[in-house]
């Protein structure tokens, strides 16, 4: 077994060989808490939960940390734009509507969270070290700002594959302080206006950090000085990973061995951008569709690629995981009672796993999970039911290790537990009825309960064990 990823900074596909064996250390880049999220950072998270869930499965103990940047330049803006709330309240409300969306589609909590606020000392300490070794200096002009000098780092564009002339000029400060303008704010001294709240006391003057070294000094405090993988949206290659590189190598540390980036969201053949009007939130989704369905939607590109949504994408995911769920349902009442459900063994096909190890490769691995879908499905109608049973804990297998099984507990997508049980206890019933009027050759009788079951959307289907009943979309 050989996973392998696409290294952005290798520009190439690379076996993964973990820093240390049977463990993997991931830092995903989480959100800027400033306004609520959107369908890019939703299914960014996904992309690295599926990668988490792959890696659980082959045996890896996965250390995840994913950030909270509660304290920007964005943050402090638009708590000043709206005047109704300190900048650190909608740091903390904006953070829990995205704890709610990654909640909401099945994204496992982080193995830790950390907030920025928090890490303030391991960032002054890690800009003190860049200091003396040559590679920031203070600002001039005593605005207490602070600078990583990038033609002090030769291996500068090193992720990004750019040379430092032909960069775009850093905007997180005045280029006034600067020796070059493309050298980026490692600490921010604090400006008149700004809330004293939002500054801390360092050797360089009250101030806050910038965006780059958060990172850098939170991934080194959970995971070492050198871990196995950094991910994030592939917006965030340049100028933040590439900083973030630069910051953490200049000042000595190894840093990330692999970086993989995800692509971006299309809304209806364009760029999502608030100047188009096409920003669509997680809240948006969450309320157009069932929240597996959002997941399916989301998941089943591949992670590197950029996904068009339309109008159509929800109903598209929606009848994928119909034909799932119908097998599933359709099978565990089948196979109830018979001696076939030892069969029903949770396996992973190979064909499976080739496409998950092969970068990830979530379409061609659903591929085999649809393909078993209906392989199972003409082995039920053949009542092959062996073949049934082991299409069928393929199936849950599959669908578990990519967070998709709509039978599991977690998912509730068409009525709550107690609605079916109480339609499950009616129907049941008129099937009894139904079977009571044919065993008296009241066939009327039976055809009658027969029609008024399909009248109000429900399949039934006569086997030799019994009827049984499914719900029709």
């Amino acid at each position: 077994m050989t996973i392998r990823l696409y290294d952005t900074r290798a520009q190439a596909l690379r076996d993964f060989v973990p820093l240390v064996e049977g463990k993997v250390g991931i830092y995903v880049c989480g959100p800027t808490v400033q306004s609520s999220p959107h369908i890019g950072h939703v299914r960014s998270a996904l992309v690295y939960d599926i990668l988490r869930r792959w890696l659980n499965y082959r045996g890896f103990n996965v250390t995840l940390v994913r950030n909270v940047t509660d304290i920007d330049d964005k943050v402090l803006l638009n708590a000043a734009a709206d005047g109704k709330e300190a900048w650190w309240a909608l740091a903390y409300r904006v953070e829990l509507e995205f704890t709610a969306a990654y909640r909401a589609i099945g994204v496992l909590p982080p193995t830790y969270e950390p907030r920025a606020t928090a890490n303030i000392p391991q960032m002054q300490e890690l800009i003190a070290r860049l200091i003396d070794a040559g590679r920031a200096y203070t600002a001039a002009d005593g605005s207490g700002d602070v600078y990583f000098d990038v033609r002090s780092w030769p291996e500068y564009g090193a992720l990004s594959h750019q040379s430092i002339d032909d960069m775009q000029e850093a905007p997180d400060a005045d280029p006034r302080g600067k020796r070059d303008p493309r050298d980026f704010a490692l600490w921010k001294g604090r400006k008149e206006g700004e809330p004293e709240s939002a500054a801390w006391a360092s050797p360089w003057g009250p101030g806050r950090p910038g965006w780059h070294i958060e990172c850098s000094a939170m991934s080194a405090r959970y995971l070492g000085p050198s871990f196995d993988i950094h991910g994030g949206g592939l917006d965030l290659r340049f100028p933040h990973h590439e900083n973030e590189l630069a910051q953490s190598t200049g000042a000595g540390d190894g840093f990330a061995r692999y970086w993989v980036h995800n692509g971006l969201i299309h809304v209806n053949g364009q760029k999502m951008s608030k100047s188009l009007g096409n920003s669509l939130y997680a809240a948006e989704l969450l309320g157009a569709a069932a929240p597996i369905v959002v997941r399916y939607a989301l998941g089943q590109a591949h992670y590197r690629s950029t996904i068009d949504y339309t109008d159509r994408s929800l109903a598209e995911a929606e009848a994928a995981l119909d034909r799932i769920e119908g097998f599933l349902t359709r099978s565990a009442r089948r196979l109830e009672g018979t001696r076939f459900t030892s069969d029903e063994l949770p396996i992973i096909p190979d064909e499976f796993a080739e496409a998950m190890d092969d970068d990830l490769s979530v379409p061609q691995a659903l591929g085999v999970l649809h393909e078993t879908v209906r392989e199972g499905n003409t082995a039920l109608d053949a009542e092959d039911l062996q073949t049934a049973a082991s299409a069928r804990g393929k199936v849950v297998a599959m669908s578990q290790v990519l967070g998709l099984d709509p039978l599991a507990p977690e998912w509730t997508r068409s009525h709550d537990t107690a609605a079916r049980a109480a339609l499950d206890a009616l129907v049941t019933r008129l099937l009894d009825d139904r079977q009571a009027a044919r065993g008296a050759k009241d066939y009327a009788a039976a055809d009658r309960i027969r029609d008024e079951l399909v009248a109000a959307g429900i399949t039934i289907e006569d086997t030799p064990t019994g009827a049984q009943w499914t719900i029709e979309d």
